[in-house]
């Protein structure tokens, strides 16, 4: 059984031992599915939804990664959506793990269109970890999604990016977001995975702020604006 309590701003919160679920209005019309970093959880976001005013009433999802061991924190298992096996270079990374993660955000995209919301309207966001997913799998969604909201993140397996994106997929609108004194994940490649994207065809609208690995009020303000005009359809 899930429960619930208030948030300013939203009608209706629930929490699961999935993660939590926050709506801004009655009968949502527009899903947001938003993935943690490595090592949180779901709620790690969940602050941020009275900033992202919008009109239209939002379900925002927020669930938990799967609990699995992480190399590079010599094994300690945490909430991941896949496994990190180095720093340096590419990362070497877990291919499996992002495949099993990307079917159960797919599974989360298709529960939203059971519900309703059709996949135009439905927008994947996340943060690192959360975001390299979030690319990955709106990348190659076989229907347009509304929109890919990525901070402080990257373009996971790269190398199949060009071969597996769909048609729909080209044509995403990202927000993209870095910092540039981000110490886990250089800002080079961030722009590497900005200018990947626009080679895909992809509309990449591109920032940076003199932070670190986190979330920045004047990131949550330009963030909030891209968020509302896809929401809004303005």
């Amino acid at each position: 059984m899930g429960s619930s309590r208030p948030i300013r701003g939203c009608s209706q919160v629930r929490e699961s031992a999935d993660g939590l679920e926050v709506e801004t209005g009655q009968a949502p019309e527009v899903s947001v599915i938003w993935l943690h970093g490595l090592g949180a959880d779901g709620s790690d976001f969940v602050p941020l939804v009275p900033a992202l005013a919008s009109e239209v009433p939002v379900r925002f999802l927020f669930p938990h990664a799967p609990r699995r061991p992480v190399t590079i924190n010599d094994g300690m298992v945490m909430r991941a959506w896949y496994d990190v096996l180095a720093l340096e270079g590419s990362r070497r990374e877990d291919e499996t793990g992002i495949r099993e993660s990307a079917r159960r955000i797919e599974a989360l995209i298709a529960a939203e269109m059971a519900r309703g919301v059709p996949p135009a309207r439905v927008i994947l966001a996340g943060f690192s970890q959360g975001g390299a997913m979030a690319l990955h799998v709106g990348l190659r969604h076989e229907a347009r999604l509304g929109g890919l909201l990525v901070l402080s993140a990257y373009l996971a397996l790269a190398d199949t990016a060009a071969a597996e994106a769909s048609a729909t997929g080209r044509r995403a609108s990202i927000f993209l977001a870095h910092g540039t004194e981000d110490p886990l994940i250089p800002v080079g490649r961030a722009r590497k995975t900005r200018d990947s994207l626009a080679a895909l065809g992809c509309a990449v609208e591109y920032h940076e702020y003199p932070i670190g690995h986190t979330v920045s009020d004047s990131e949550v303000v330009d963030l909030a604006a891209w968020l509302v005009r896809h929401i809004d359809g303005r």
